[in-house]
């Protein structure tokens, strides 16, 4: 398997109505979300509508193919749309149905299935990874140091002073990391290594994992990693199947997220994969978009995920409503408040390549909202959120009973689109 499938790493129009009202929501929605006018849940259409204005502008000044971008309030999605084109290469439209490489996105799903395990008593936060994946025993954590009168540096492997943890592959602090991009000697380390370079399953992708040294040592410092796809691995080891099986049903059979899926192998859904512009297809050094239509062996816990914006709309409203969505109940809302609060407090060292931002604390999935300000855009403490490397995002405000999900594919703008977002839905809160 090639390296790139490692990494699988928001209407202009009004209609006549009582009162002025997106395209989007007066089009037929699935009924399982219900739907509401954004004045009925305290919102603005006027104000939504400024959102799909400028979308619309991205996609003519050529700067994004197109993207589909869904809210919801009170339970209910009050903006659904699609702009643009689907497939630059073909013309074929963006529709609110289209399938998307969601990559990271990927990962507070994978979170979600492993915590069910820990409700059911199967899966311990503080077990040693080792208990599960023997080879992630005896972990050695690459020291660059000095070089001896001004000379280059050396790299000297020191022994880890405590086990991974589970705990530490769900808040990133288990000292694996990405090659793809930052400069260390365990991030170079993968990059000589050529993770993930052929086609293997999860069991022996872990054990690459293990076999590579740690960037830091085990639960000291934030550092964006592989943790979610040995994660992965710790859940198909438990429940003796493949990832996708697990998940399937577990998350995306009850949830009823039909198009969600590490594959797209249905020839009748092929058609529907969003697709980037050629020159913006590359997510790092080394990595490019995959072809999901290619079914391989590895089932990326981290990101390798495809789906559509309103499956993905279930999951987020699931989270909102305390682990449930139309009488299944997936986790308890204990357990999400856990999940949801931040686990890396004032000892853990949030590093250089900080992704989260400031404002942001870190827990089991989600990066998590800790404080009102700092953040340069708007949101509620408390808020959680994610995104994927080829352009996805969502975020989920349970003060505001609100969440966000946009799919595009353009990973050239994957971080500066998110602050405009944002920042154009809180402005359309108006109650």
């Amino acid at each position: 398997m090639k390296a790139k499938r490692v990494f699988r790493v928001f209407p202009m129009l009004f209609v006549a109505a009582f009162v002025a009202a997106p395209l989007g929501w007066a089009q037929d929605l699935p009924k399982d979300l219900p739907r509401a006018a954004p004045e009925e849940v305290g919102m603005s259409s006027h104000r939504l509508a400024r959102i799909g204005a400028w979308l619309e502008s991205e996609v003519d000044k050529k700067k994004i193919p197109g993207a589909v971008l869904l809210v919801a309030r009170q339970g209910k999605v009050v903006y659904q749309e699609a702009v643009g084109v689907q497939d630059p290469g073909t013309g074929a439209p963006m529709a609110k149905d289209s399938i998307f490489r969601i990559y990271s996105m990927t990962k507070p799903i994978a979170t979600v299935a492993a915590m069910m395990l820990v409700e059911e008593g199967r899966l311990l936060l503080e077990a040693p990874v080792a208990t599960y994946i023997p080879s992630f025993k005896d972990m050695k954590v690459a020291v660059e140091k000095a070089g001896p009168a001004g000379g280059a540096p050396t790299v000297e492997m020191e022994p880890a002073r405590r086990p991974i943890t589970v705990q530490d592959l769900m808040r990133h602090t288990s000292g694996l990391t990405y090659g793809f991009f930052g400069d260390s000697p365990a991030k170079r380390a993968y990059i000589d290594a050529k993770i993930g370079s052929d086609d293997v399953d999860n069991a022996e992708f872990a054990d690459r994992i293990a076999a590579m040294p740690l960037g830091f040592q085990p639960g000291t410092t934030w550092d964006y990693s592989y943790s979610t796809d040995v994660l992965g691995r710790v859940v198909e080891v438990i429940e003796g199947k493949p990832l996708g099986a697990v998940l399937n049903e577990r998350i995306f059979g009850p949830l009823a997220m039909a198009d969600t899926a590490f594959h797209v192998s249905d020839a009748s859904k092929q058609a529907r994969i969003a697709e980037a512009f050629p020159d913006d297809r590359t997510i790092g050094t080394g990595i490019s978009f995959y072809d999901p239509r290619v079914q391989g062996k590895f089932e990326s816990g981290g990101g390798g995920l495809t789906g559509t914006a309103m499956d993905y709309a279930r999951f987020a409203q699931m989270l909102l409503n305390g682990g449930e969505l139309d009488g299944k109940r997936i986790l308890s809302p204990a357990t999400l408040g856990f999940m949801t609060s931040d686990h890396l407090g004032a000892a853990i060292s949030k590093g250089k390549l900080y992704l989260p931002g400031a404002g942001y604390g870190f827990g089991l999935g989600f990066g998590v909202r800790t404080a009102a300000g700092e953040s340069p855009f708007a949101s509620s403490v408390g808020e959680y959120y994610w995104g994927g490397a080829g352009g996805t995002y969502f975020w989920a405000d349970p003060q505001q009973d609100l969440f966000v999900v946009f799919m595009m594919q353009s990973p050239k703008n994957r971080v500066p689109y998110r602050s405009v977002l944002r920042n154009m839905v809180y402005a359309a809160i108006v109650d």
